[in-house]
């Protein structure tokens, strides 16, 4: 009788685990199984790209990494998930061209990668959704799989980060749970 208490997981109260447990609704202090890893939702933004189309992005940390798991609606989803590097690890030429020319390269190598300017554009984004929104502006580069990136971002005049990412399927993340003080 104990074990069987000990192994069953417990749905929480008044939350439909078909409705209401998925990955487009994670929220801040839900937890989730990826890569054989439980990881944390430690927040839950938004991207606004003009009040037309938006960008969902979710920090997730485990014991040892922090990743960033995002999903863009359109037909479908699209998810992916990216981690940060520092600016500096691409061609040192992006941070001047951005500065000097108003954009990056066309394409840029990385890890004996090439990868190739997909998107580009401006917008807000919400830390938890919370206002006001900070501007920003962002180049997307995808190599020739198009299955894994590299994003450059522009915050304000002098601040640059960068992150490398892939494409990944929502199959892949299983086990969504709110912690004990989302259960209400």
């Amino acid at each position: 009788m104990v074990w069987k208490k000990f192994f069953k997981k417990k749905t929480p109260k008044g939350l439909d685990p078909l409705k209401d447990l998925i990955l487009q609704n994670l929220k801040t202090g839900y937890y989730v199984d990826y890569d054989m890893k439980t990881w944390e939702v430690t927040t839950s933004s938004y991207y606004d790209w003009g009040g037309r189309e938006y960008t969902y992005e979710w920090q997730l940390r485990s014991a040892d990494d922090t990743v960033y798991l995002e999903r863009e609606p359109d037909d479908e989803d699209y998810w992916s998930i990216s981690r940060k590097i520092s600016i500096n690890r691409l061609d040192p030429g992006i941070r001047e061209s951005i500065k000097k020319q108003g954009d990056p390269p066309d394409e840029i190598t990385h890890e004996n990668t090439i990868y190739y300017l997909d998107e580009s554009g401006g917008g807000h984004f919400y830390l938890d959704g919370k206002e006001p929104g900070k501007k920003m502006l962002k180049w997307d580069y995808a190599d020739d799989s198009g299955n894994r990136f590299i994003s450059v971002e522009q915050w304000g005049e002098e601040t640059f980060e960068a992150s490398t990412g892939m494409s990944v399927e929502e199959y892949q993340f299983t086990d969504i749970l709110p912690s004990e003080k989302n259960e209400n």
